[in-house]
């Protein structure tokens, strides 16, 4: 990560009533304004899910004017010491519950939470429980059901024919990402299978697979802004597309990445990046004086168009240049942007 040498990276563990919590805050901890909260995928952690996206040059800009707070769900942080076998994983809703004293410990009122997979499922959860506490959230690869009959019987021939790491490679990544094998998946294969801690890796991944449904409804789940996003041919795609169409369309927004595989976070940051930063200003925390080269350059990723389309399919082109680099909220339509 880039830091400024006054304000270098800290490390604490912090106790919940769940069991302790690495976490990992960067900038200057001032509370005037939300942190921006980030909880990673199975199979990663948070330098590995987030590194490439909060280093990106462009992300700068919004680095240094926000606290950054880096969670790992419990044994999942690099080098974190093998659970014993008697070991009890929490489930799913206590990993959440965990959440709220992330917050007190840094003194902390509000966030914004960024989740991807596994950790867009939890601060969904804790953004439920708890929605003083959530300014904005997005989620990559949000999928809120819990798993059918059919996946399940699925999961449990998969868990005797592939192996743990293939069976988070395929969560992870694409079916085209894993067939061309790019250095990107071959160096995440290698990462989970030689992982010291790969026990608790699976702990989490059992965990997430017996996850309790959302039970998203528009009009009451959640009380902030949110974006989705997941990459075109994702394996979260159409988990993604049908938690948009039950979301409260005048708040939230959806992002569909194309050429950006199942982690666009690492494949793709000038472009999430872009969308973050819109995010963030139409949250009003970054005037659009503030919006340096990326948006006055107006790159090609996101500036041809903003398709927006409601759930009758009704759809309309607002062309970017006119309204000042901004994406305004529809009153009845979910914003949906390809790019």
């Amino acid at each position: 990560f880039v830091c400024p040498a006054a304000f270098p990276p800290q490390e604490h563990n912090i106790e919940t009533p769940h069991g302790v919590l690495h976490v990992t805050l960067h900038g200057t901890r001032t509370t005037r304004r939300p942190a921006i909260l980030t909880f990673h995928d199975v199979g990663l952690d948070n330098k590995s899910c987030f590194s490439p996206l909060f280093k990106f040059e462009e992300m700068q800009e919004i680095v240094k004017n926000f606290t950054l707070i880096h969670v790992d769900a419990p044994g999942q942080e690099e080098g974190a010491a093998p659970y014993p076998a008697s070991y009890q994983y929490p489930s799913m809703d206590a990993i959440a519950e965990m959440i709220p004293s992330v917050l007190q410990f840094f003194n902390f009122r509000t966030v914004i939470g960024v989740g991807v997979g596994v950790g867009a499922y939890v601060l969904s959860k804790f953004a439920m429980a708890n929605p003083d506490s959530v300014e904005g959230l997005v989620l990559v690869n949000i999928d809120p059901d819990a798993r059918g009959w059919i996946d399940w019987a699925a999961q449990k021939l998969s868990s005797v024919t592939s192996s743990l790491t293939e069976q988070i490679m395929s969560h992870l990544f694409s079916q085209e990402e894993l067939s061309s094998n790019s250095d990107l998946v071959q160096s995440h294969r290698e990462r989970i299978s030689k992982a010291s801690n790969l026990v608790n890796i699976e702990l989490l991944w059992k965990t997430y697979n017996s996850r309790r449904d959302l039970n998203i409804d528009r009009s009451s789940s959640f009380k902030c802004p949110v974006m989705l996003v997941v990459g075109d041919q994702a394996p979260y795609e159409e988990a993604a597309v049908e938690c948009n169409s039950k979301m409260d369309p005048t708040t939230t927004s959806f992002l569909k990445m194309a050429d950006a595989g199942g982690l666009p976070q690492l494949t793709q940051p000038a472009k999430l990046t872009e969308a973050f930063k819109y995010f963030i200003q139409g949250m009003g925390y970054m005037a659009s004086s503030c919006m340096t080269r990326l948006s006055r350059s107006r790159t090609t990723s996101l500036s041809s168009s903003y398709s927006m389309e409601g759930s009758r399919s009704r759809s309309r082109t607002l062309s970017q240049g006119s309204q000042g680099g901004q994406m305004p909220p529809s009153p009845s339509q979910t914003m949906e942007v390809s790019c």
